[in-house]
């Protein structure tokens, strides 16, 4: 908005919320609808009323009046909360939550009530009368003790699809959830158990490491695996020592972050697994601390760390690009976005993806020192996975470590329940190996 009010595109009007704000919002919306696709699926998050999420409500309602209500549907996620005082579920915040959104213009189609107990039986018509919507579009959403994963399977059920075909007038093939049903049968029957190490910065914040905490669901799901996750903090390690913090892992993942803090009980968790053959996955920063780890005990390079932790470091094995140095905005030196991947034919990286070029998301701004490339490779490190210029490393493997690897990418925003990343499935299946090796020694 702002650019396009410098480039004049607004003609000197004044920029406001309504129209220029809400415009922006459609047009985000309108991108998605290609040819190809029947349905976008906008999802507004937050609660009704809140000052932040106006603008977006506002450009919701408009678009009823821009594409015509019969092809615009509201489904309105709800809580019906149960008060153990009152031994009762109570209707009155839906009932208010759905007057909000009325007040805005906004009338529901669909009310999908969260709830922890069972609704009693006259509830839906007592909701359904005073939200003005059908009754069989009051549908109940229990809380699940096993997993997230179950709502599809309940939501069907309840027959939410049919009811969006027939109000959208979708000519629809017959439903097959079978994947989907396949996966939580999985999910419900693991053949293991393993204990995987996420040595964070941000351990602390439950949604901090969110898509990793997920990706190593889903790649247990594919492995037929359950995975306990073992949150360390890096300061943690620091104070106590690696080996007693990481005692009984099967894996260590050290995830992305920015900063010192926590940084030398990561590189110390990279260095028990190492050592001790178990299983390394690194992202990001977790790639960046490899290589430092590496430069350090096996190399034995002079002072190696990267220049975000320490500018006057003597071997600076990870560093901004000489381009970058020029760039004095927060954040115009980050390679952001999708970039392609060229990987090692024959390395564990190619073998997970089965392909020889990728594409992965990234947020980061140090890269590797090529300078030092010639130097870990002699000592048994494989730099699996490049640019396609090979200027930028990807991707570092080593040649004798069972299943050592870090990606400078972020992996985990492309793992789905029912279609792991192929490196996450590599990692939990190595683990899965270490424990049973682990297991027969024991024997």
């Amino acid at each position: 908005i702002i650019e396009k009010e410098r480039r004049g595109d607004y003609l000197g009007r004044t920029v406001q919320v309504i129209p220029h704000v809400t415009d922006e919002i459609k047009n985000a919306v309108l991108k998605l609808a290609t040819p190809d696709v029947d349905v976008v699926i906008t999802e507004i998050g937050g609660t009704v009323g809140d000052i932040e999420g106006l603008p977006f409500f506002e450009a919701i309602r408009q678009f009823s009046l821009d594409v015509g209500r019969n092809n615009c549907l509201y489904i309105h996620l709800t809580l019906v909360p149960y008060l153990k005082a009152a031994g009762e579920a109570k209707s009155k915040p839906t009932q208010h939550s759905v007057g909000l959104l009325r007040q805005i213009g906004i009338q529901p189609d669909v009310l999908i009530c969260r709830t922890e107990r069972e609704m009693p039986k006259d509830m839906p018509e007592k909701i359904a009368l005073f939200c003005n919507v059908e009754t069989r579009a009051v549908i109940e959403e229990r809380d699940k003790e096993f997993s997230i994963y179950e709502v599809p399977l309940s939501l069907v059920e309840n027959k939410l699809d049919e009811l969006i075909v027939e109000k959208l007038s979708l000519k629809a093939q017959p439903l097959d959830i079978s994947d989907w049903t396949s996966m939580i049968q999985r999910l419900r029957n693991p053949k293991r158990i393993v204990t995987i190490a996420v040595v964070g910065k941000y351990i602390r914040h439950n949604d901090a490491y969110k898509s990793i905490y997920e990706s190593l669901d889903h790649a247990g799901i594919a492995n037929t695996t359950k995975v306990i996750i073992r949150k360390i903090e890096g300061e943690d390690i620091e104070l106590h020592g690696a080996e007693s913090q990481l005692e009984g892992v099967d894996g260590i993942l050290v995830p992305g972050g920015f900063g010192y803090r926590g940084v030398p009980g990561k590189i110390e968790a990279i260095r028990v697994a190492r050592e001790k053959n178990i299983p390394f996955f690194g992202i990001c920063l977790g790639l960046q601390c490899a290589l430092i780890e590496f430069g350090r005990n096996v190399l034995k390079l002079e002072d190696p760390n990267t220049t975000e932790i320490d500018k006057d470091c003597k071997s600076p094995v990870v560093c901004l690009l000489d381009d970058q140095y020029s760039i004095t905005d927060m954040g115009g030196t980050m390679r952001l976005g999708t970039y392609p991947c060229k990987l090692k034919e024959g390395s564990k990286a190619y073998s997970a993806y089965g392909a020889a070029v990728v594409h992965e998301r990234h947020r980061h701004r140090y890269e590797f020192n090529n300078k030092f490339k010639s130097q870990y490779e002699k000592h048994g490190m494989v730099f699996s996975g490049t640019s396609p210029d090979g200027n930028l490393v990807e991707a570092i493997e080593i040649a004798d470590h069972p299943w050592f690897l870090a990606v400078q990418s972020h992996p985990e925003f492309k793992s789905k329940p029912t279609s792991a990343h192929p490196l996450f499935q590599g990692f939990v299946k190595a683990c899965g190996i270490y424990l049973e090796n682990k297991v027969a020694v024991k024997k």
